[in-house]
């Protein structure tokens, strides 16, 4: 399982003084970053491919609060990755000093084709990478329809009724 350390900063706290929730999208993004450019998607390697990931969704679950003074620990885990890799889903955990999980996370995303704009598949090299990432005891081979999972559409404005 892949694990990055944090220390909480003062800016990391919010009005009620315990972790904001912006620092735990900060953390689990840094988390997921590290990984992937140890493991062949870094800036260069991803303009060679012409490349980039992009967010779906990012479910978090708050189990207990957190203050500054003391580290944490952020897992990341692949729950599940399409078969020629263009979507993936991470699992990301929040663990106290004391080895406490304070929150979890479940991510979605895909990789899209910077020249495109168009979902596209990973290149068979940083497939199996980012495959080689620890698998949830729930991995799943993911498909398109995995990505409509919750039946979340647009829901555009009406120029006519909001005064445009």
């Amino acid at each position: 399982m892949y694990t990055k350390e944090f220390e909480i900063r003062w800016s990391d706290i919010d009005a009620n003084r315990h972790l904001a929730n912006t620092a735990y999208v900060n953390f689990m993004s840094h988390t997921r970053m590290a990984f992937l450019m140890e493991n062949g998607f870094g800036q260069e390697d991803l303009a060679k491919e012409n490349i980039g990931p992009v967010v779906f969704y990012e479910h978090i679950y708050y189990f207990k609060e957190v203050f500054a003074g003391k580290p944490i620990k952020v897992t990341l885990q692949l729950k599940g990755l399409a078969e020629d890799g263009m979507y993936f889903e991470f699992l990301h955990n929040f663990y106290d000093e004391n080895g406490q999980n304070f929150a979890s996370c479940e991510m979605m995303g895909a990789w899209i084709d910077l020249k495109e704009r168009k979902l596209t598949k990973l290149p068979k090299a940083l497939h199996d990478n980012l495959d080689s990432l620890s698998h949830t005891d729930d991995f799943k081979i993911l498909t398109r329809e995995d990505t409509r999972k919750f039946g979340k559409k647009p829901q555009h404005l009406n120029p006519e009724k909001i005064g445009f």
